[in-house]
């Protein structure tokens, strides 16, 4: 199998188009290509273009564990730097569809640089999904290991839990992190991220990603926890979001629109040989 490799700062995607394999990986075999070590390597792949009624073209995202993922932020960045490198598309805006929605996407600085309009964040719980009663989840307190913490949950077509804290840092996202990814609110499983406010333009945040686990950087994740901490009043409508991998632009529109920038590297071509499943 042939691949296109290519990271958003450190979030790494294998891109699978369809005029190379007929068949998308099974969960078995996926978890083996993007397994760092037996396979690849990648947070996941990209299976496109397809056909779309409702878009220029079709995208489907599989996360490393093999579960399908509704959107991702620095996905679709990539899949749209792919289609201007073979050729698909120019500077001119075009759509890509997912399962959690329809965006936007222009190209910049000769695909170094993306804008996707993602969408629209809300913030109830039956979108979301979050059990219990309908209602906004903004704020509501959570018990973790003996500890009591506030947190938020968001969706922009996938799901996110947000816990603004004083402090972050890498081994609370890996301790608290798959506890909350798998927490009974949240029937399809969440994304992660810890959020601490540097001031009303920027925030910096760690991200426990749904099936991929601690992850250098995330598009969706960037916008849920921008939109997040407006709504909490922390921040103005333009803010930069602070990763370990770098940064990320968004923008907070009307209604929780969001438009994220952000870059996109390529890796180069990957072949995948079958006796790696073996």
């Amino acid at each position: 199998m042939k691949f296109y490799k290519y990271h958003a700062l450190g979030n790494d995607y294998l891109v699978l188009d369809p005029e190379n394999t007929k068949t998308v990986p099974n969960n078995k075999n996926i978890r083996r290509i993007c397994h760092r070590n037996y396979g690849l390597g990648s947070d996941g792949i990209l299976y496109g273009p397809e056909n779309s009624n409702i878009g220029d073209f079709g995208l489907r995202i599989f996360n490393p564990d093999g579960s399908e993922a509704e959107k991702s932020g620095n996905g679709l960045r990539i899949f749209a730097r792919y289609l201007l490198d073979c050729g698909r598309v120019s500077k001119t805006p075009f759509t890509i569809s997912t399962v959690g929605g329809l965006v936007t996407c222009q190209i910049h600085e000769n695909g170094n640089l993306i804008t996707v309009d993602m969408g629209n964040v809300s913030f109830n719980s039956d979108n979301i999904p979050v059990t219990g009663t309908s209602r906004e989840v903004i704020n509501e307190a959570i018990v973790l290991e003996g500890k009591e913490y506030k947190y938020s949950a968001a969706t922009i077509g996938n799901p996110h839990c947000i816990l603004p804290l004083s402090e972050i840092s890498e081994k609370t996202t890996k301790y608290l992190g798959p506890i909350l990814e798998n927490h009974p609110l949240f029937p399809n499983r969440t994304n992660v991220q810890f959020l601490k406010v540097i001031n009303r333009k920027n925030i910096q945040i760690e991200i426990w990603e749904r099936g991929a686990g601690y992850t250098l950087a995330s598009g969706s994740s960037s916008s849920a926890a921008a939109a997040v901490a407006h709504r909490l009043g922390m921040v103005d409508n333009d803010v930069t979001v602070h990763m370990p991998g770098g940064h990320i632009m968004i923008h907070i529109g009307e209604n929780f629109s969001i438009t994220m920038i952000g870059p996109v590297t390529y890796v180069g071509i990957m072949l995948f040989d079958e006796e790696a499943l073996r």
